[in-house]
């Protein structure tokens, strides 16, 4: 039976010129590209004069949506998937489509078009061991928030963990009540961006530079 390609295609986390040139040949040769904001990734693609089409998916995509995607690779359709920013699968639904396909749809190739990744471009810029990390997504808003830093306090490796501007100072401010006040952390703020900053110091350090609530946050906090 043939079936279909799916590419996991990494994008840029900001400088366009981070694209690979095999990821944008394979989003101009697939049949459709799903993407989380249809209005965003429209904008990207414009950029490299890609007019492949579009298709919406996101994390409140449902059954049918899952259903939809099955059957054009079914079919024989090659698609690709891309997230807003970075690596798909990442710390976003990506992985749920990649486990759903492979459940589900046994003759569909599943084939990574690597690229940028906001975590890993932080880890290889921290000076911390790497050879056994953690990564720990976004700190929950609520439920289990407390949890979440007196892991990432405990931990005997290098932790990353990803936050948002209207929630970095919070952030900075739980882990100043669990870690210890010895270790180092980086704090990695619009990573590949005109106006990217790297702080490094303890969270004491840190917190006292008043880093701007602007950007995307990439926090690297070092092992035992």
């Amino acid at each position: 039976m043939t079936s279909g390609t799916l590419h996991i295609v990494a994008t840029p986390i900001g400088n366009l010129a981070d694209m690979t040139d095999r990821a944008k040949t394979t989003l101009h040769e697939v049949d459709l590209i799903l993407c989380e904001d249809t209005r965003h990734t429209r904008k990207l693609m414009q950029a490299y004069s890609i007019d492949t089409p579009l298709m919406s998916y996101h994390q409140h995509s449902g059954e049918k949506k899952y259903d939809d995607i099955k059957k054009l690779l079914d079919e024989g359709k090659d698609l690709a998937l891309v997230t807003d920013a970075g690596t798909p699968g990442i710390s976003d639904p990506g992985n749920q489509l990649i486990a759903f396909l492979a459940d589900n749809s046994e003759h569909t190739v599943i084939s990574a078009v690597p690229g940028a990744s906001a975590v890993v471009a932080a880890l290889s810029i921290s000076g911390f061991p790497t050879d056994k990390f953690i990564f720990m997504g976004f700190p929950p808003h609520k439920k289990k928030r407390n949890q979440f830093f007196e892991e990432i306090a405990a931990s005997k490796h290098t932790v990353a963990f990803y936050e948002s501007p209207y929630r970095i100072t919070k952030a900075l401010d739980a882990l100043a009540d669990v870690l210890d006040p010895n270790k180092k952390i980086v704090v990695c703020r619009e990573l590949t961006k005109k106006f990217e900053s790297i702080y490094r110091g303890t969270i004491e350090e840190i917190i006292a530079m008043q880093i701007p609530e602007k950007g995307e946050f990439v926090v690297v906090v070092q092992g035992a």
